[in-house]
């Protein structure tokens, strides 16, 4: 093996020796021999005093010579020692043997027990559930109309706003029981220049709160025991008339009912709401003012009516779309001799965040109140506006 790395080195050293040390291409070197290294007994034998040293093998000596010649001449070729090799030691002969994997199976040992004394500090984080939710929206809107005396369809101006705040409290203790309460008020009040005994009427005015308990029946249904409780802020009038038509307390309504409750989702819960079936249902009528009492079917000089019945109501909210929504409450009562029907809808265009535009329709059937010529029982209201809206 000594004599092949030998025979290597000889070959290089004559490039070495044959004085081409390096090509030179445009300024650029390129080496033409492999790196060398430095043999101990080459240097040795040529040092030696023993005359006996050389001429017994005529290669070596050949090999030693220009090694040595190498090693005098371009020491630069030399990039490592024979003792530098030697530590590097031999080639493995190991590496090829199969290495197998040894499991070692145990038996399962049970984690440690850990004595904590009985009167050790342990700290407990208990978070109370929340069962009541709160929501709200409110809307202040208002609408001015002039028409120039000479106007040829006639008309006269006027200015108008409507303020309303809805605010709702509801209980669920997510085991079937359920508490809804909803506090309704709108405000609004006209002011017309033909009118000389009102500065300012109200147009549209209503306190009402529903409050409706129920348990889970069903899917979507629900036993209940539902209150409604309406009346208005202030005095109820007409142009150019003295006669008040309604005030605080003239009329107070209260209605309850026993009965189911049909919790509504649809159009990809587009549209929500509730649907509430009372057959058993009693409505209590009280006027504070006794001479309106015969407006609403009071027996004059009473304060009060009192009748049972069955009564049907529904509070749906749809959302048509990203713009518009459609608010709608349905209300009827009736005693088998009486009835009283009402039917509300808002129409919200939301312009932006804070501002809308609404449209509100309400027909209402009452069969004991006073008798039309023109529509019987049947009373209808209107308006638009746009202004302000917030919601919380």
């Amino acid at each position: 093996m000594k004599r092949l790395v030998f025979l290597s080195a000889a070959f290089s050293a004559l490039w070495a020796s044959a004085a081409l040390p390096n090509d030179s291409i445009d300024g650029r070197y390129y080496r033409l021999f492999a790196p060398l290294t430095f043999y101990h007994d080459v240097a040795d034998k040529s040092l030696s005093i023993d005359s006996t040293a050389t001429g017994k093998d005529a290669v070596s000596d050949a090999v030693d010579e220009a090694l040595l010649n190498v090693y005098l001449t371009r020491p630069d070729l030399v990039s490592a020692t024979e003792s530098e090799l030697q530590e590097a030691g031999t080639i493995r002969e190991d590496v090829n043997e199969v290495i197998e994997n040894r499991v070692e199976l145990t038996e399962r040992v049970d984690a440690p027990v850990i004595d904590v004394p009985d009167d050790a500090p342990v700290g407990v984080m208990v978070q109370k559930p929340k069962f009541w939710t709160t929501k709200g929206d409110g809307f202040a809107q208002f609408m001015q109309n002039y028409v120039s005396g000479n106007w040829h369809k006639g008309g006269e101006s006027n200015y108008s706003m409507v303020a309303a705040l809805t605010l709702e409290a509801n209980f669920d203790n997510k085991n079937k029981w359920k508490w809804d309460n909803k506090l309704e008020m709108k405000l609004g009040f006209l002011r017309s220049r033909t009118d000389s005994l009102h500065k300012f009427k109200a147009n549209e005015d209503l306190i009402r709160l529903t409050s409706k308990v129920g348990l889970e029946a069903a899917k979507h249904w629900y036993y209940t025991i539902q209150m409604i409780a309406y009346t208005q802020f202030t005095r109820g009038l007409k142009a150019n008339d003295p006669s008040v038509y309604s005030d605080f307390m003239s009329p107070f309504n209260l209605n309850l009912g026993i009965g189911m409750d049909y919790k509504v989702e649809a159009f990809d819960k587009r549209l929500k709401g509730t649907v509430n079936l009372s057959p058993f249902a009693a409505n209590y009528r009280y006027v504070g003012r006794v001479a309106l009492g015969p407006s609403y079917g009071i027996e004059a000089g009473k304060h009060s009516l009192l009748d049972f019945g069955s009564q049907v109501t529904a509070d749906l909210t749809w959302k048509l779309n990203d713009n518009v929504t459609w608010k709608s409450r349905f209300y009827a009562f009736t005693s088998y001799e009486r009835a009283e029907i009402e039917w509300e809808n808002t129409f919200e265009l939301r312009v932006s965040k804070y501002i809308s535009a609404n449209l509100f329709l309400f027909p209402r059937f009452d069969d004991a109140g006073l008798y039309d010529s023109d529509l019987g029982y049947w009373q209808f209201k209107e308006y638009s506006s746009v202004g302000f809206t917030y919601t919380f």
